[in-house]
């Protein structure tokens, strides 16, 4: 079982690549990574699909996929260089593991909700997980995708949303304001739970169980998480690290 010594030692590597590649979007995986390693470690099987719809967070989601022993320290070197499989967005083919290219928000749910019912008409009990950012939640086709989602009850289709109500221009609440997210989320045919993004118990509870509908997990996250001078601050959506940020970060999630 995942360990938050396990989490820590995750975002070590994370800040590493990006670091080492001179490339931002730190913000955002780290309010996601969480949750990406217990769904990747506890609860992915061999038939399962993953979609990061939110797909500027794919140093997380290489960070995980390099935790299960899929991609390697080498092949997390070549982050962002030029003829790279691990672009700064999802690849569309290459790396087994990722389904799909994504990046272009609110396009991952649509995706995911088809790959499901792909499985549920084929007699599949594979299950298919897809992360949103909040942000997401601003475009028309994510909710489409959610309608859909719902109306062919697409029990094993998991909806994880990483709410750290930070986006590229703001908050969340200033910039197109959907709050309260949770409730407006609650109003469809769907088993709605949050969980604490950053709790591996609580993220573990609010994905076992199948209650035979379409499953949302709203994660109440902080954007930067493990960084204290990263944590809330909207710039780390693109900043990256200069030399001592990165010895500071790293300083900062050893001693906790």
């Amino acid at each position: 079982m995942l360990t938050d010594g396990d989490t820590a030692r995750a975002r070590q590597r994370l800040l590493r690549m990006h670091f080492e590649s001179g490339v931002g979007h730190i913000g955002g995986n780290l309010s996601a990574l969480d949750a990406l390693l217990v769904v990747f470690h506890e609860f992915l099987g061999e038939h399962d699909r993953f979609v990061l719809s939110k797909g500027h967070s794919a140093g997380a989601l290489y960070t995980a996929l390099w935790s299960t022993g899929r991609l390697t320290d080498e092949d997390l070197a070549t982050f962002h260089r030029d003829g790279t499989l691990l672009a700064g967005h999802p690849p569309a083919a290459g790396i087994a593991a990722i389904p799909f290219a994504t990046g272009s928000l609110g396009h991952g749910l649509s995706l995911a909700a088809g790959v499901a019912l792909a499985n549920q008409l084929c007699g599949s009990d594979a299950r298919t997980f897809c992360m949103t950012s909040d942000g997401e939640w601003q475009e028309g086709s994510t909710w489409e995708a959610l309608i859909f989602a719902c109306h062919h009850r697409l029990a094993q289709l998991t909806v994880l949303v990483d709410h750290n109500g930070l986006q590229g221009f703001g908050s969340t609440h200033d910039v197109a304001s959907m709050n309260p997210l949770a409730a407006r989320l609650r109003g469809f045919d769907a088993d709605f739970r949050t969980a604490d993004g950053h709790d591996l118990a609580s993220i573990r509870a609010a994905l076992a169980g199948d209650s035979g509908r379409p499953r949302i997990v709203l994660l109440d996250t902080v954007k930067g998480h493990g960084v204290p001078f990263m944590e809330n601050r909207m710039e780390w959506h693109y900043l990256p690290l200069n030399e001592a940020q990165y010895r500071e970060a790293c300083a900062g999630i050893a001693a906790a």
